[in-house]
């Protein structure tokens, strides 16, 4: 399946290809003013962010989404799914849009991109605002902590990672797995891309005609791999000597003002979960709660997230 047609849906952005980090990345991007740059997670792609692309343009910012390495419309290399690799990518975008340092949005593996950015390239990031999504070492406790198992096959009708599995552990355990957790995104259309944006959003989100979006942009070739690619370094690395090194070094502390939005329902991610990631951050820290959505507050209630963001970064000393 050729990505152009899945992947460029218009709207009122515009599509092209920006060269960062020896990758090729499609972004979409609307209006002009401070860079805006918006990271997304799994299973989903630049789209996610289709709603803050219009606000935050109508609001005096330069939005930019960014389909991450192995997503979408940019390239797909056969390594580079690290977390270190992906924030040379994003601080790579950054430099190649024209500017020193963004606001940088990331949601899920997103979010996780985004901490890891401001851990590793600190001067590349004005300020940080991440989504569903705890830092990376509250992460990684989380998912060693966890029982080793997943209660649910990736073959079942309920998503890994949703209540009724091992919880938000669970999908990337599960994802440790060959070859067939990327015939099961796949099969079927993409049926398991579906249940899994069901079962870690709140009732009522997404439609069908959502839910096919994204199912056609998995169905990419191998996407379905290399997406999975980021969950398999996450857990693999853990006691391995590049992910201890990548341990330390997500100690040293966030410098830009951070906020931190979260679904008040979120069955992936839970908030006990994510919360408490000021302890990481020594400038301005803002925990806020997304009622009524679950993991993709962006896309559920995108009025509501709007709003917080967009005040956050009206505010020029963002309190605690």
């Amino acid at each position: 399946m050729p990505s152009e047609p899945v992947i460029q849906i218009d709207g009122p952005w515009t599509h092209r290809s920006v060269s960062a980090n020896g990758t090729r990345f499609h972004v979409a991007s609307s209006g002009e003013g401070p860079l805006v740059l918006l990271l997304h997670g799994f299973p989903e792609f630049w789209w996610t962010w289709r709603h803050q692309l219009v606000s935050l343009s109508a609001a005096g910012y330069r939005a930019v989404a960014a389909d991450l390495r192995g997503y979408g419309g940019s390239d797909k290399p056969p390594r580079g799914y690290d977390l270190v690799t992906a924030a040379a990518d994003a601080a790579g975008l950054i430099r190649a849009l024209g500017e020193a340092n963004a606001v940088v949005v990331g949601h899920d593996w997103g979010g996780l991109t985004a901490w890891t950015l401001a851990a590793y390239f600190p001067k590349s990031v004005r300020r940080l605002a991440v989504v569903s999504m705890g830092h990376p070492l509250r992460m990684r406790a989380a998912l060693l902590s966890s029982p080793l198992r997943t209660s649910r096959s990736l073959g079942t009708s309920r998503a890994p990672g949703s209540p009724g599995s091992s919880g938000h552990a669970g999908y990337p355990l599960a994802f440790q797995l060959p070859v067939l957790p990327e015939r099961q995104l796949v099969r079927d259309g993409g049926a398991l891309v579906g249940s899994i944006l069901s079962s870690w959003s709140a009732p009522g989100w997404p439609d069908q005609d959502t839910i096919r979006v994204y199912q056609r942009a998995m169905r990419i070739p191998p996407v379905a791999h290399t997406a999975l690619e980021y969950h398999r370094w996450f857990a693999r690395s853990s006691l391995r000597p590049d992910g201890l090194r990548y341990a330390r070094q997500m100690r040293s502390p966030v410098a830009a003002p951070t906020l931190h939005l979260h679904g008040a329902v979120d069955p992936c991610v839970p908030a006990q979960t994510a919360r408490g990631a000021g302890r990481y951050v020594e400038a301005p820290y803002r925990w806020k709660v997304v009622e009524g959505a679950g993991h993709f507050p962006h896309e559920e209630r995108p009025g509501l997230f709007d709003a917080e963001l967009i005040g956050w970064l009206a505010d020029p000393e963002p309190d605690r």
